[in-house]
């Protein structure tokens, strides 16, 4: 098993969205970004669980658990000319880009902000601190059990 962050705007797309979703499942679309979406095709499997990181508010924050549940297959956004998603170069016979299901599991007990995470030495190393504009980023089980203990939860 694996740790993952996803980042999501709540005006897009909130922790609550995907708890309101029949199973509270979604896939998740829209990754453009090539290393993003390298990790969701060739690393991010069912089982993973993931921190749900609401990102592009005035403070950001991981807000809650979810759980991957389908690995990697195309984003079938990325065909769409209707979707905002769109990419010409994509197409079913050689799909470029690529998604994940996530189902949620809970919310955090309290929320742990982008600030509180840049204030804690043991987590100088995630991507968030040193790269924040990738959307789908690796956790190490030292920092996901950091981020659980700093939102209050048993780990």
């Amino acid at each position: 098993m694996s740790y993952w962050l996803f980042k999501s705007e709540p005006g897009c797309f909130s922790f609550d969205d995907l708890k309101n979703r029949p199973d509270s499942t979604e896939h998740w679309d829209g990754v453009r970004n090539y290393q993003a979406r390298n990790f969701l095709r060739d690393q991010v499997k069912p089982g993973d669980l993931v921190l749900f990181y609401h990102s592009n508010i005035p403070e950001p924050a991981v807000v809650g658990l979810a759980e991957v549940v389908r690995e990697g297959y195309p984003d079938f956004t990325a065909f769409d000319p209707h979707s905002e998603h769109f990419d010409p170069k994509s197409s079913v016979a050689a799909p470029i880009w690529y998604m994940v299901d996530v189902r949620y599991v809970e919310p955090m007990k309290k929320p742990v902000t982008l600030e509180r995470i840049k204030t804690n030495p043991l987590l100088s190393e995630m991507p968030l601190v040193k790269r924040s504009r990738l959307s789908i980023q690796p956790v190490t089980p030292e920092q996901w059990q950091m981020i659980l203990a700093m939102a209050g939860m048993e780990t």
